[in-house]
């Protein structure tokens, strides 16, 4: 595919993978549509819990935003399993350490775990923690059935996604049905 400048075919290769400039785009953005949405649900973020996935751009922006909204962002995962940060993900030393964790190729999600005394779960998805929001900010298909009925079970009241296609459709189903 080609991409278009003021409606000229340039034929340059479209390229996919967020705002070079503002990595902190797609998290922001998922928040700015969760305010409108607690706002239709006479609701508010502020004092709410968060499970985010990943501890990339999209999460550390979600993370941020949510700090800034007053909630809290409990959750971060990685390849090798998640992080439970009962204090919440709200300070700038943790969100500088993500950036850090994140620039680092070494680096594991653990480290965030040591670094500020948390737990870690080896292995696991972050969805079995009790939340009020959840948000899949990693990969594509990590909410399958089992992570929906986790939700579900847990009594999570709003699902939103930061990932692109991060639930089967099943678990999609599931998730709008309860």
């Amino acid at each position: 595919r080609d991409s278009w400048d003021n409606g000229v075919l340039t034929g340059k290769p479209l390229t996919y993978g967020g705002s070079l400039i503002r990595p902190e785009a797609t998290g922001y953005g998922v928040l700015y549509y969760a305010e409108q949405v607690f706002a239709h649900e006479n609701d508010d973020i502020k004092g709410k819990t968060f499970a985010l996935s990943g501890y990339g751009n999209v999460a550390w922006g979600a993370a941020k935003k949510i700090a800034e909204l007053g909630g809290k962002a409990v959750t971060i995962s990685g390849h090798n399993g998640y992080v439970y940060d009962p204090d919440g993900i709200t300070t700038e030393e943790k969100l500088n350490y993500l950036l850090e964790m994140r620039a680092s190729k070494n680096a594991n999600i653990k480290m965030y775990a040591d670094k500020f005394g948390c737990e870690f779960h080896e292995g696991e998805k972050p969805w079995g923690v009790k939340v009020d929001v959840a948000i899949p900010c990693a990969t594509q298909n990590e909410v399958g059935m089992k992570e929906a009925e986790e939700i579900v079970a847990n009594g999570t009241k709003y699902y939103f996604e930061g990932a692109n296609m991060p639930a089967t459709n099943e678990a999609i189903a599931y998730l709008q049905e309860h």
